[in-house]
């Protein structure tokens, strides 16, 4: 009991009490007993919560969730689908729209299986000059080219099949990506890594500069533009392919590069605020010879064949220099009078390319 006692908590009046007390005294068994101290808590409880307790182990189980709510939200996730897929540029819109829905594409490993989809028409500016293009979420410069792992093939060991595919992927940034080289300079560091002993080829580079035709155009190797006529937008040009290897003849190291270029331009003039996009596809296959089989120079390859897609660079022109058109003149999409071309999809080997090349120039469905 504690000091203050507990009055509600007795079920013993205090005559029976007295009692109790002078019957204890002369050792009467049937005296009543005095209730425990957790007797009284109950019996108060009982008193003051007339309604029955729950047991402590009770589990009531939870009542079932009605599930009419989501055929609701299903029916609300079909239809944004549907929006989505009918007009992505609204959708695009909702969440601020200045750039392209998603973040960058992973690295391309292996030749897509289809074209990468329709952008909303947007025009680029010179702040945006990738809006509307699919190269909006590719990355830029040679972190845009996929350089496989090594493993020793034919003369070489792993180390210097390494060695060989980074030197190969300078010699890409070196004729495709040089901001020199772009704006009309002789590409003289790539054509430092061509195997010089290499007749045919020197005799191409030769000519190429100085003279060049439709069998000599340095655009084959080379990505240049007339500083006259064009300027680059920026100093990123986006990029997207990959770069692969083989066993080749004689026990060469055979790599090939399947990369494609996308250069914003706009005229020279510096009050010109119009952009535009030329997109260079270009295939080049080259061989690192073994030394004790072909007559070669260390850290030089030798060239196996070279062939490029242009979109917006000119058709039917040759001046050594790609040469994009603006709005105010033809149209870069205008008719051409070969067949349509995506020039973004991949999906299509080089070989597929010229085949449809051959049919004269064609109409661009994108730029």
């Amino acid at each position: 009991m504690n000091a203050g006692g507990e009055q509600s908590g007795s079920s013993v009046s205090d005559e029976e009490w007295e009692r109790f007390l002078r019957e204890s005294a002369d050792g009467k068994p049937d005296a009543p007993k005095e209730p425990s101290a957790r007797a009284r808590v109950v019996a108060r409880r009982l008193r003051e919560e007339p309604t029955r307790p729950e047991a402590w182990r009770t589990y009531a189980p939870p009542r079932p969730r009605r599930k009419k709510g989501w055929y609701a939200v299903g029916l609300l996730v079909s239809l944004a689908l549907l929006v989505v897929a009918l007009d992505p540029g609204r959708v695009i819109g909702w969440f601020g729209g200045g750039g392209e829905a998603g973040g960058p594409l992973a690295a391309e490993s292996e030749r897509p299986d289809q074209p990468p989809p329709m952008e909303p028409a947007r025009r680029p500016t010179l702040d945006e000059p990738f809006k509307g293009s699919p190269a909006a979420r590719w990355v830029s410069g040679t972190a845009g080219i996929t350089v496989p792992a090594a493993r020793a093939t034919g003369w070489m060991s792993t180390a210097q099949v390494e060695g060989a595919l980074r030197r190969s992927r300078d010699f890409l940034a070196a004729a495709s990506l040089d901001p020199g080289v772009l704006r009309g300079e002789h590409p003289g560091k790539a054509i430092a890594l061509i195997n010089p002993h290499q007749q045919d080829v020197q005799d191409f580079l030769s000519i190429a500069f100085r003279a060049p035709s439709r069998k000599n155009d340095p655009l084959l190797l080379f990505s240049r533009f007339d500083k006259a006529h064009t300027r680059l937008v920026g100093d990123v040009v986006k990029t997207r392919g990959r770069i692969t290897y083989r066993e080749g003849e004689r026990g060469a190291l055979q790599v090939t590069a399947d990369v494609t270029y996308v250069y914003p331009v706009a005229r020279a003039a510096t009050s010109s605020d119009e952009v535009a996009r030329t997109i260079v596809r270009r295939e080049v296959v080259l061989n690192w010879d073994d030394p004790a089989k072909v007559i070669t120079e260390p850290g030089t390859f030798s060239l196996v064949s070279y062939k490029v897609d242009t979109t917006n660079g000119g058709c039917d022109t040759v001046t050594g220099y790609l040469t994009p058109e603006f709005a105010a003149e033809e149209p870069a999409t205008g008719a051409g009078g070969g067949p349509e071309v995506d020039p973004y999809d991949r999906s299509t080997s080089m070989a597929e390319r010229m085949e449809a090349a051959d049919e004269g120039c064609g109409t661009a469905t994108r730029s």
